[in-house]
């Protein structure tokens, strides 16, 4: 499914000098982000957004259907769920940028012997993916949980300077009975009580030539 291309702008702050581990982030130029296409089961139509932070440092995805559930009445297929989402950032002249680091969180209720897990990867078009992270949450379990995947300064896989390539986003959520009670549900969300929870990716940012 694809969402009509609409940039999401904020005036951007600027932020503090990053001295000798690189550059600042771009000062008042506003940054955008563009959603081109999002798929999956776990981000039905409108049910993603995203913004960029006021300090240029992130951009937030914001999930309000993304959400794994087995046992009890629930649907064969719904103990997986995925997204996948394909992002234009557009990014002040002079500057390109990589994902230093990502915050995952939702909200899980687990039986005891059941399982949750989360997995995440990024990675610009054309280009090789970030290694694939997996994070596992174990039941009896009944809390919200938050899962940061960094990367070494020295990994960083920056967009190559004056090339157009998008930003992807892969995500899913799944969850196992293992020896839980068939009869009860398990599941585990990447949303919260208020109707929706931010995944927020932070930048590393480098000058171009």
């Amino acid at each position: 499914m694809t969402i009509s291309a609409a940039a999401l702008a904020l005036t951007a702050m600027a932020a503090a000098p990053a001295s000798a581990t690189g550059p600042k982030a771009p000062g008042p130029d506003k940054i955008t982000v563009e959603i081109v296409t999002v798929n999956g089961s776990g981000c039905p139509l409108g049910t993603a957004a995203v913004a960029v932070s006021e300090d240029n440092t992130a951009f937030t995805v914001t999930y309000s259907d993304y959400l794994a559930r087995t046992g009890g009445n629930s649907d064969p297929t719904a103990f997986r769920k995925n997204c996948q989402i394909n992002l234009i950032v557009h990014v002040p002249q002079g500057f390109t940028y990589a994902i230093s680091s990502a915050d995952y969180r939702g909200f899980a209720q687990l039986q005891p012997g059941a399982t949750g897990t989360q997995r995440a990867g990024y990675y610009f078009q054309g280009m090789p993916q970030t290694v694939q992270t997996t994070h596992t949450v174990k039941g009896h379990y009944a809390d919200n949980w938050q899962f940061t995947d960094s990367t070494d300064v020295s990994q960083l896989v920056y967009k190559p300077c004056g090339e157009h390539r998008n930003f992807n986003i892969n995500t899913e959520l799944r969850v196992n009975l293992g020896t839980s009670d068939p009869t009860k549900t398990s599941f585990m969300a990447m949303d919260s009580t208020d109707g929706g929870i931010k995944t927020t990716y932070h930048f590393a940012w480098k000058t171009c030539p």
